[in-house]
């Protein structure tokens, strides 16, 4: 039976036959690899672009049920909404910042979903890689500014989620856990790390008495494009949405990825050494992440406190998901959700909607798309 290597798990090939010392012979090796390392054009942007549109449509016709029962105009609200958010340059910044980190902690679900893992750590991830970056800077103290500084805090960032990913896939490879709970729980443990700093020993003794670390120096700061409110790490994100996309299309590395996570039983009989596959996909996504983390230290936040990415990374895991775990898709995705929560401003102060609203369109829109997925699946 052939094998479909688009990214479902569905398919299933038939083992090859074993020779007498119980591996797999020769010719039957070869015949596997051959069922396996089948390219099939991808054409999955558009699919998943089309799933994005109609489900946010109808998470957006739902969403004006619920505001008909609130006693409120749906066109009307949407009509402020779509006004305050896209016809306001201060209000289109606003959504580039807030989706940078977004699209890098995307790009960390897309990876490791390429080989059939689920990172649901990105919230984690980020902390860790602002943990990181902060105390680069607290180490350098000065000593080094500006680009340099830059560059070893981006560094520290990355290395720590990528060791932050790793332990998760070390326990599924070695322990036989499913990377889906623990890199879950990690982003906990992630959280008390950081409350144990900004309570305890990276407090700013001088500040305001609220937990917080000092903030950067200036010259530790992403610096600013032109006269916006837009940072560095915007381009810093669509360079690394320009990298995976290339990677993931034309290198080895990123066909074997689709492989295992197409069939890692019969990638494995086929030569791939799938462990490290797996491994190395969940370190490349946790440094994305860890990357996330640090343009939201310096090139918006500056410190770390209590609230610092709240929710980013559970956010980031809905982009991706919605977009397929396509690079530009999560692109996409992670600029329409941070323009629904920018627009929730509006709801809340032009239509008088509780400020949960727009958790509502959130998860309407995400039910909507898991219906298309569900009915996609249960086609073949």
């Amino acid at each position: 039976m052939s094998t479909d290597v688009s990214g479902s798990r569905s398919s299933t090939a038939t083992p090859p036959a074993a020779d007498d010392d119980g591996g797999a012979s020769p010719a039957a090796a070869r015949a596997a690899q051959r069922r396996v390392l089948r390219w099939r054009p991808d054409n999955g942007f558009a699919a998943a672009a089309l799933r994005l549109l109609v489900a946010l449509g109808g998470a957006m016709g739902l969403f004006a049920v619920l505001m008909l029962i609130k006693g409120v105009n749906p066109l009307a609200a949407y009509r402020d909404m779509f006004t305050s958010t896209f016809t306001s340059s201060t209000s289109l910044a606003g959504i580039a910042v807030r989706a940078t980190p977004l699209i890098l902690a995307g790009l960390a679900v897309a990876v490791p979903a390429r080989a059939g893992l689920i990172n649901v750590g990105g919230e984690g991830q980020l902390i860790m890689g602002g943990v990181a970056a902060m105390g680069m800077s607290l180490l350098l103290d000065g000593a080094v500014n500006g680009p340099v500084a830059l560059v070893l805090m981006a560094v520290a960032a990355g290395i720590a989620g990528a060791l932050w990913s790793g332990l998760a896939a070390i326990l599924r490879l070695k322990g036989g856990i499913s990377e889906s709970v623990t890199t879950l729980l990690l982003n906990y443990v992630a959280l008390d790390i950081m409350y144990f700093l900004i309570y305890e020993r990276w407090k700013d003794r001088e500040g305001s008495g609220q937990p917080a670390t000092r903030a950067l120096d200036k010259a530790d700061r992403l610096p600013l494009l032109g006269d916006t409110r837009l940072h560095l790490g915007l381009l810093l994100s669509v360079i690394a949405v320009v990298a995976v996309y290339l990677v993931f299309r034309t290198t080895s590395w990123g066909f074997r990825l689709r492989v295992v996570g197409g069939n890692p039983e019969a990638a494995r009989r086929a030569g791939l050494k799938v462990g490290v596959l797996l491994l190395t996909a969940m370190l490349v996504g946790g440094a994305l992440a860890g990357l996330g983390g640090f343009t939201q230290l310096a090139g918006a936040e500056f410190k770390l406190r209590s609230g610092f990415v709240l929710g980013y990374g559970y956010v980031a895991y809905l982009a991706s998901w919605l977009a397929g775990h396509k690079p530009i898709g999560v692109m996409l995705s992670c600029l329409l959700l941070s323009g629904i929560v920018i627009g929730g401003d509006s709801l809340q102060l032009d239509s008088g909607l509780p400020a949960a609203g727009v958790n509502v369109l959130m998860a309407l829109l995400l039910l909507g798309v898991f219906g298309f997925a569900t009915k996609r699946e249960a086609a073949r």
